[in-house]
């Protein structure tokens, strides 16, 4: 101990411990390796980073499911929108259809008018010319329309399309045959506008 110098505190010169070798700086206080510590911050972001990574991995998977789903959507989408428009397409045609019929069930008490002025006796040529070309005129805007006759006289009976107001015994007939018309009927394509007035025959 003679050879050791201490201070005036008893405590050992650091100096004099250095040059003599028996001082080791890795126990010098304060000098000690440092530690890296996470923050709080930098911990979430790792932990978050770690659960991204399979989502990461799973993003064709999900890219696929997702544009299958959007396909689906479009056809039904697409499905949807075509049967709207063959709806409204119908709609529009059986609007347009009953306008006509409408108008032309108005208009067939002055056909029927002229048909009977044109079967009475006239002996005026020029007033009888007169009203057959009004006539003609008229069944020429009638089938323009499309609209047509409904055959009767000497057709089978059809109650569909013909209205019976009396039944005769004819030999001259056959059996539910149509032996007169009172009045014609007309139709508008599949649409009877108006069933002919018969009389049925056996």
């Amino acid at each position: 101990m003679t050879d050791e110098i201490r201070d005036a505190d008893g405590c050992e010169d650091f100096e004099s411990l250095e040059e003599s070798g028996l001082h080791d700086p890795a126990d010098t206080p304060g000098e000690t390796a440092e530690t890296e510590v996470l923050t709080d911050e930098e911990a979430a972001q790792f932990a978050e980073d770690a659960e991204e990574a399979p989502a990461e991995a799973d993003a064709p998977d999900a890219a696929e499911k997702a544009l299958a789903e959007a396909n689906d959507k479009y056809m039904r989408l697409f499905a949807e929108f075509d049967n709207f428009r063959k709806r409204t397409a119908k709609e529009k045609s059986e609007t347009y259809q009953d306008a006509v019929a409408k108008t032309v069930l108005e208009l067939l008490p002055a056909v029927d008018s002229f048909e009977r002025a044109m079967e009475s006796p006239c002996t005026d040529e020029a007033y009888r010319s007169g009203m057959e070309k009004i006539y003609q005129q008229m069944t020429a805007i009638l089938a323009k329309l499309g609209v047509e006759e409904i055959p009767a006289l000497n057709e089978p009976f059809d109650p569909k399309v013909h209205n019976a107001i009396r039944q005769i015994e004819d030999e001259n007939f056959g059996e539910s045959t149509v032996c007169e018309v009172y009045q014609k009927g007309y139709r508008l394509g599949d649409r009877i506008v108006r069933c002919a007035m018969v009389s049925v025959a056996n």
